[in-house]
């Protein structure tokens, strides 16, 4: 599973730093975040669909090591980011 093209789009633009940035990791982590989503829903309907399951482990590591640099480098930047998508510490 993931994101459409518009819908990749329109969660770059909220999320970027600047006119041309597309691989901060903010963006990157809004995105990780919609397609854990996607995934989590996805394995609610197919319980079965181990592919999917490991896809989606792998997403939420990648995810954590991106807010890990963002805390250990930007830790105003780490807050606003787990504010703004709802994610714990």
């Amino acid at each position: 599973m993931s994101l459409k093209r518009t819908a990749k789009k329109t969660l770059i633009t909220k999320n970027r730093l600047h006119a041309k940035d597309t691989g901060s990791p903010q963006v990157q982590i809004a995105i990780l975040t919609k397609e854990i989503a996607l995934l989590t829903k996805h394995l609610q309907e197919h319980k079965k669909d181990h592919s999917a399951r490991k896809g989606l482990l792998g997403k939420v590591a990648q995810r954590r090591k991106l807010l890990m640099y963002l805390k250990m480098n930007k830790p105003e930047e780490y807050q606003e980011v787990l504010e703004k998508h709802g994610l714990k510490k």
